[in-house]
């Protein structure tokens, strides 16, 4: 029997063919230049970028931007996530001196800002440290990572996080955004967990599908934002709660007064014991394994 005849008879093959060789009988059809192969509206749909552009065109970008990392993390053997939030501003604490030197010659109320950014350097520290011990768990359940690292996948706070577990040895996964300003990747994230997104809904689901344990560091309106919608998620029984850890209680208390929403009424006093506060990666993690059971 040849190999055509057993392909024949093969009940299991596909009688279409898969959309990358479309794609390449596409090619081979333009290169027949005619004013009807030449014309926008010969292009395959899914080969057509200005068509996937197009204003109406954005509920299926929403679900290529869901759907894209969901595939990724997937394949990956990502079972479940320790995400971390935090500023992109705050320096590692190698650069702390040169950033207060560079400062000297400013004007007071700038010289003051570099300061109290250097003051928070700790937390780059605790932050790559949290990481660190988490990926060295190299905790696996059905058959998928558990608590792999995620960041924002951009500066500062995210690139602890990413550097922590590439100091362990371990992957971690960058969820970056595009921005009119420049953000690349860091350079600690994995590359192939490396990804890219257009909205920020998309980008803040993702960061909370997986999410087992969230630890916030201080941060300004994006880590705000993160860290508000989370509470809500839980707060109005639309996610289940875990442990969401608040590192920096000074930062965090000055900033937001907590308890004054309590006393005003607008939330309720039991909703303050939605998060944690914690100083150090050992306090969290100990929150994390007592939250789960796991051993510490």
């Amino acid at each position: 029997m040849t190999e055509e005849e057993k392909q024949k008879r093969d009940l299991k093959d596909r009688k279409f063919y898969p959309a990358q060789k479309e794609a390449e009988f596409e090619k081979k059809g333009l290169e027949q230049h005619t004013p009807q192969t030449a014309h926008p509206s010969y292009k395959l749909a899914f080969q057509d970028k200005e068509f996937l552009l197009r204003e109406e065109l954005r509920p299926v970008r929403f679900q290529l931007e869901l759907l894209k990392p969901e595939m990724i993390l997937d394949e990956a053997g990502v079972g479940s996530t320790m995400v971390m939030y935090g500023s992109a501003r705050i320096p590692p604490p190698e650069a702390a001196e040169a950033a207060l030197e560079g400062a000297k010659n400013l004007p007071e109320d700038e010289r003051k800002i570099v300061e109290n950014l250097v003051a928070k350097s700790k937390y780059y520290g605790e932050a790559r440290k949290l990481a660190r011990m988490v990926t060295e768990k190299s905790i696996i359940e059905d058959g998928k990572r558990q608590f792999v690292v995620c960041s924002g996948g951009g500066p500062s706070i995210m690139e602890a996080a990413n550097r922590g577990a590439s100091d362990a040895g371990g992957e971690s996964i960058g969820l970056n955004i595009i921005l009119p300003h420049e953000q690349a990747p860091n350079q600690y994230v994995t590359p192939y967990l490396s990804l890219n997104f257009h909205y920020f809904a998309l980008r803040k689901m993702h960061f909370l599908l997986r999410a087992r344990a969230v630890a916030v560091f201080p941060g300004g309106f994006g880590t705000f934002d993160e860290f508000f919608e989370l509470l809500t998620l839980i707060q109005t029984g639309k996610m289940k709660p875990m442990p969401i850890l608040l590192f920096g209680k000074d930062f965090w208390s000055r900033v937001i007064n907590f308890e004054a929403i309590a006393e005003e009424g607008t939330i309720s006093k039991k909703d303050l014991d939605l998060f944690r506060w914690v100083e150090t990666a050992d306090e969290a993690w100990e929150k994390i394994s007592g939250f789960y059971g796991l051993e510490r």
